[in-house]
């Protein structure tokens, strides 16, 4: 696969044109190495992803193919994190009172806010997606008695919670959309769709990008519009999506999102938004009364208290380090990667890859599973066997209708001969 060519003076400058913040531009971090001469000649190639991978501090003991719960930061950006702890440490409350609680935490936002792809006043900044999430589907106004909700088994275990608790209050009915194994755009589409259909109460949908537990990535803009058409509002988890595929917010044409910075965007933890379309402000109540704002700021549907403000304040530089490489070209890099390990195991006659071939249905993320082990224990014992025999650290997840399973999640800085390390130890496993 041919990789695309990167932004070549971000990455093998440093960071000398990284925000801190919102003020100003950083020191300039040390350089990368450069690149060899041919692959600089040629203007693409592997050495382009070789500099954005040093950017990176990677523990050396073990491979690390467990990235979906948190994205490493980049240097500059971590650098960048560390000056702003420093300047909140030494500046304390006057510095948070006159300068970024007056001014500048809504320059951020308003960045965040062009970062998405939506207007300032449809964005809040929130501590992650859990928060953005939970805040929507609980203060959503619009239910009514004899309302059906509707959620995924592959949503996140904390969103549905948040969705079971909405049903237990108003004493709706809360169905469970099951997602098929082997799936395919086609008939993940054909779930929703009969699931709806079946269910022709229903209010509110809860839909995943990217789950978390088998990496499959959902057709969300068709089923939003499906769903529309029955007068049904859906709220999308955007936590594991965000950064790591191609898209826009407006793309996905849903009027609630949850979202992180921390994962693919490489923000340092406690960063995330929520989004609300203009339109639809009124549908979502304040946050636990909140009075800060007024209910017509879509910041009142926000109540964190005091935030982590050095994370807040490191947005910008991860939103730059992150821009330095087109989003098309990072996500075709994730899914290369992804290919590099699942393309030598899934033929494998003990092994079950649980995404598919098509290049819209998954990114960096893909689960597998060992014939004939399917409960939790099971995949718990191999993600340790998996750590402690060949040093990969993987994570087991549970969920899907077929069993749970093992998670494998590569990132910027992962290298081919990682995957070819993991494909290694999956043949002896399975054999």
């Amino acid at each position: 696969m041919t990789i695309p060519n990167l932004n070549r003076r971000t990455l093998l400058c440093g960071a000398a044109g990284l925000a801190l913040g919102a003020h100003g531009a950083a020191p300039a971090a040390p350089a990368a190495p450069a690149a060899p001469a041919a692959a600089a000649a040629a203007g693409a190639g592997a050495a382009d992803w070789d500099a954005l991978a040093r950017h990176y501090d990677v523990a050396p003991e073990f491979v690390n193919l467990e990235n979906a719960y948190l994205g490493i930061m980049a240097r500059p950006v971590l650098e960048a994190f560390k000056r702003n702890v420093d300047l909140v440490n030494r500046g304390s409350s006057q510095y948070l009172r006159t300068r970024f609680d007056s001014v500048e935490k809504e320059a951020i936002r308003a960045r965040v806010a062009a970062h998405t792809g939506v207007a300032p006043g449809e964005l809040a900044l929130t501590r992650n997606a859990c928060e953005s999430l939970q805040n929507l589907i609980g203060n959503y106004r619009l239910l009514r008695p004899g309302d059906v909700l509707m959620m995924g088994d592959l949503d996140y275990d904390v969103v549905q919670d948040a969705m079971a608790a909405a049903a237990r209050r108003g004493g709706h009915q809360l169905v469970t959309v099951r997602t098929p194994e082997p799936a395919t755009r086609q008939n993940v589409i054909d779930a929703y769709e009969g699931a709806l259909r079946q269910n022709p109460r229903t209010r509110l949908l809860l839909l995943t990008h990217v789950n978390n537990r088998t990496g499959l990535v959902t057709p969300v803009a068709e089923i939003v519009r499906m769903a529309k058409s029955r007068n049904v509002d859906v709220i999308v988890d955007i936590a594991q999506s965000w950064g790591q595929l191609d898209f826009s917010i407006p793309d996905l044409g849903a009027d609630f999102v949850g979202a992180n910075l921390h994962k693919w965007v490489g923000a340092p933890l406690c960063s995330g938004f929520m989004a609300i379309r203009a339109s639809r402000l009124q549908d979502i109540a304040p946050q636990a009364g909140n009075t800060l704002y007024p209910d017509t700021d879509i910041r009142a549907r926000v109540h964190p208290g005091t935030m982590d403000v050095p994370a807040v304040m490191t947005i910008p530089a991860a939103i730059d380090f992150h821009g330095s490489v087109k989003l098309a070209d990072r996500a075709a890099r994730l899914r290369a990667l992804r290919d590099r390990w699942v393309h030598q195991v899934r033929e494998l006659p003990g092994v079950q890859v649980l995404t598919p071939e098509d290049p819209a249905m998954y990114g960096a993320l893909t689960s597998f599973r060992l014939r004939g082990k399917t409960s939790y224990e099971d995949n718990v014992a191999l993600a340790r066997r998996l750590a402690e025999e060949y040093g990969i650290f993987t994570v087991a997840r549970k969920g899907p209708v077929g069993g749970a399973c093992i998670r494998v999640t590569p990132s910027w800085f992962t290298r081919d001969e990682d995957l070819d390390r993991l494909a290694a130890a999956i043949k002896a496993l399975a054999a």
